[in-house]
Order: C-alpha cells, then sequence, then structure tokens
C-alpha cells in the first residue's frame, strides 16, 4: 500500500488540510495522437513568444549600444525604439511568468503563488462541479430542458422511419448479445438449481387438484379430451400393420392358418376404428364419461386424500432430485442462448426483423398519439426532477472525486497541452503591449519634459 500523502494545498478556515486521497485508475490515459500534435503546437508557440523577447532584448542591447557609442549625440529615435524595447522586455518575462506560474515554478525556484493548477487541482475539481451544480443540475434548469426535449416525439419519429429500421435492429441486438454477455452460463445454472429447489419446497398436491377442480367446473378440460380421442383415432387408422404384427407373433399357436391371423388381424382393426370413432364424435360416450370422473376423482383424492397427496409429493421430490431436470434446464439455457445469438448475428432472421418490425410499430403508434407523448414527456419530466433533486451531489460527485484521483503532475500537464498554446498568445501580446506602452510613456515623458 503506498504511503499516505499529504496535501499542500493550504487549509482554509472552513476547510482544514486533508489527507490526499488515493490516485484513481480512472486517471489519464497514455497520450494519443492527438495530444502529440497539441505538444508541438504548444513547443512551436513557445518558441515563437520568446522569439519576441529575445528580439525585445536584442533591440534594447543595440540601442544602449548606440547611446553608450554617441552619447549626447545619439539621435533621437534612439530613445524611443530604446524604451519600446525596455518595456516590451519587461512585458514579456512578466507574462512569461504568469503563464508558467499556472502549471508549474518559473526556473525551478518555489516561489509562493506558482504552480497554482498541481496546488489548487482538487479546488479547481470543486469549483468546476460547485459551478455545474447551480448552473445546470437545478431542478428549474434540468425540468425545464427535459421538458423542451419533447423526447418521446423525437425518439419515434426517429424510430419510426423506416431508413433507420436497419440501426434499430443492429442496436437491439447488441443489447440482447450485451445481457447474454453479462449473464454468465455458471450464474444461470445455479439460478436454475435454486429456482428448482424453490419451486419443489410447498406441497403441489392440493393446489393442483384446486386447479384441476376448477377446470372441471368451468369444462376447461374438454379441449384436451377431445384432442386426446381424436389422436386415438388416428393412431386406430394407422395401427393395421401393428396389429397384424402382433396377432402374428403372440396371439395363439405359432403354427395356426395365415388366414386366421389375417381374419383376427382385420376384425381387431375394424373394431378398435370403430370404437375409437365413436369415442371421437360422442361427447357423451362412456368412456369420454369415465374420463371426466376419473379426472374428478383424482382433483378431489389430490386435495382430500392423505395416500394420493403423500404419493404425489413423493414422485414430485423424486422428479425434482434427479440430475437429469437440473441438467435438461441448463442444456436448454445454453442451446436456447446460442440459438439466440445465431439469430442475432444473421441481419436477415426472423428474431431480428420481429424486433424490428415491434419496434417500428410500436414508435408509429406513439408517434400518431399526441396525448401519448404528453403523457410519456411528463414521465419523463418527473424522472429528471426526481434525480436533479435528489442525486445531483452524486453526479456532481463523479466530477470532484475524479478530478481529486487525477495525478497532481499529470493534471498539470494535460491543461497546459489543452490551453497552453492559446496562453502564448499572451507572452507575445504583453511584449506587444508592453512596448507600445513604454513607447508611449517615453513620448508623454518628452512632451512634458523637453
Amino acid at each position: 500500500m503506498p504511503p499516505t500523502v499529504i496535501s499542500d494545498v493550504p487549509g482554509t478556515p472552513d476547510r482544514p488540510p486533508e489527507v490526499e486521497p488515493p490516485r484513481s485508475s480512472l486517471g489519464f490515459g497514455a497520450d494519443g495522437a492527438g495530444d502529440a500534435a497539441r505538444r508541438r503546437d504548444l513547443r512551436r508557440m513557445k518558441v515563437v513568444a520568446t522569439g519576441f523577447l529575445l528580439f525585445a532584448a536584442a533591440v534594447y542591447l543595440f540601442t544602449r549600444y548606440l547611446e553608450h557609442r554617441d552619447g549626447t549625440d545619439v539621435a533621437a529615435w534612439v530613445g524611443y525604439v530604446r524604451a519600446a524595447s525596455e518595456a516590451g522586455m519587461v512585458g514579456a518575462l512578466a507574462d512569461w511568468f504568469a503563464v508558467t506560474a499556472l502549471f508549474k515554478h518559473p526556473l525551478g525556484l518555489p516561489i509562493p503563488h506558482t504552480a497554482l493548477i498541481r496546488k489548487k487541482k482538487d479546488d479547481i475539481g470543486d469549483q468546476l462541479g460547485g459551478f455545474i451544480e447551480e448552473n445546470f443540475m437545478t431542478v428549474e434548469v434540468i425540468e425545464h430542458r427535459a421538458r423542451s426535449l419533447d423526447l418521446p416525439r423525437r425518439l419515434s419519429t426517429w424510430l419510426a422511419d423506416p431508413v433507420n429500421a436497419p440501426r434499430v435492429s443492429d442496436e437491439a441486438a447488441r443489447l440482447i448479445s450485451l445481457a447474454a454477455e453479462m449473464l454468465r452460463d455458471e450464474d444461470i445454472e445455479k439460478l436454475i438449481e435454486h429456482a428448482i429447489k424453490w419451486a419443489g419446497e410447498p406441497e403441489w398436491a392440493q393446489p393442483l387438484g384446486r386447479v384441476l377442480e376448477q377446470l372441471i367446473a368451468e369444462d376447461r378440460l374438454e379441449p384436451v379430451f377431445q384432442l386426446a380421442c381424436d389422436r386415438a383415432h388416428e393412431w386406430a387408422l394407422g395401427s393395421q400393420d401393428l396389429i397384424d404384427r402382433v396377432v402374428d407373433e403372440d396371439v395363439g399357436p405359432s403354427w395356426k392358418p395365415k388366414f386366421v391371423n389375417v381374419l383376427l388381424g382385420d376384425r381387431i382393426y375394424r373394431e378398435l376404428v370403430d370404437f375409437t370413432y365413436k369415442v371421437k364424435v360422442d361427447p357423451h360416450h362412456q368412456l369420454r364419461r369415465s374420463m371426466h370422473t376419473f379426472v374428478e376423482q383424482f382433483a378431489d383424492d389430490l386435495q382430500h386424500d392423505p395416500d394420493t397427496i403423500a404419493r404425489f409429493e413423493k414422485i414430485k421430490q423424486e422428479l425434482i432430485g434427479r440430475d437429469e431436470v437440473s441438467d435438461a434446464a441448463s442444456t436448454a439455457w445454453k442451446t436456447g442462448k446460442a440459438v439466440i445469438e445465431q439469430m442475432l448475428t444473421d441481419p436477415n432472421s426472423t428474431l431480428r426483423n420481429s424486433l424490428s418490425d415491434a419496434t417500428i410499430q410500436l414508435a408509429i403508434r406513439i408517434r400518431n398519439d399526441r396525448p401519448l407523448q404528453d403523457k410519456m414527456n411528463g414521465w419523463v419530466v418527473r424522472a429528471a426532477r426526481h434525480i436533479a433533486a435528489n442525486y445531483s451531489q452524486e453526479i456532481i460527485s463523479v466530477i470532484t472525486e475524479t478530478v481529486r484521483g487525477w495525478d497532481a503532475d499529470d493534471t498539470s500537464r494535460k491543461i497546459e497541452l489543452q490551453v497552453g498554446r492559446d496562453l502564448q498568445f499572451i507572452r507575445i501580446n504583453g511584449t506587444v503591449v508592453g512596448a507600445l506602452a513604454g513607447l508611449v510613456i517615453y513620448t508623454v515623458s518628452v512632451l512634458i519634459f523637453g
């Protein structure tokens, strides 16, 4: 663990010096191509600004040479040029000191109130956060901005445009893929195991009996019985070969004549087809009434017969406790996930087209329904108001804490790269303005005193 560093930011009456927080790993990254270009521009402008200073110094030295050489016979213009160049040097040096003092100690000397950005980094972050909070994160500003955006109308109009359908499909596919990546297979398998165990804890028999009883009372099981009868009749129609094979192999002695097997098989087939047909077309057939009676009795036993309840619960526990159940659930998840991922990678898949079509249809409905837009816009405004009123401090802390986590030297260097080039114009202007000021002052003094 790195040693704790005490900040060199002086304490204030309402806040004593604090222990500097650990440096964040979210600080400035490596210099990119943009930083390299800015560094070249900064270096170039420094050379230009320093050139102005050297030029002013050279002119000053030249005029001083002329004054020394010619004495009282020196030309009148020399005094004006000397005053301008002398003031230009002073202005250039003063502004060089001011610009340099923002980022570092001039000439490496620890002069008070220099290297301001390094020393005041945390204060800059706090002031920036406070400025944003007071001027941008107020409830009134956020509410007004959220209402003026009219986000539901703009978003629905964009989504409803068929030209944007491919992008809508791509973005939806990315979101689903991202969600699938975030859900690890191991976590899903554990969730499935816990869900199966949780589902197996309560008794199923009595609730299931009540459900069956309600379905019977509302005659909801009749379609199920009818489907079973239809499938039984369809199976009977195609059972001729099976019946003949069973009669040949299992009915009567093996030496019985072939025609006997044929006659017996045909008779069984006709009787079976006729019986299943009668059951299929007659809702009041005895077999169907027996099916109803069986289900009614089973529903009653599930609720009131202890032996039936115990046997059902035992079967449930044995079923849930089998590894095949959890393995099947995990396999189903993996298979479903693989299928979905495969469909998402295909731009023309049914899944992606369905997602795109559903999104467009929903957007069209919202776009054409102004009252619905107004209602949704109200939701947006309420959400924005709630965030501004309750979470502005947390949002601003992202700025302040991030700035606190930056390295002071890196912060100073980065800021200099961003604005240092423009600051060199201050040095240039200081040289020029200083020279003009010196010229004016000297001219006025000559006019006054001769």
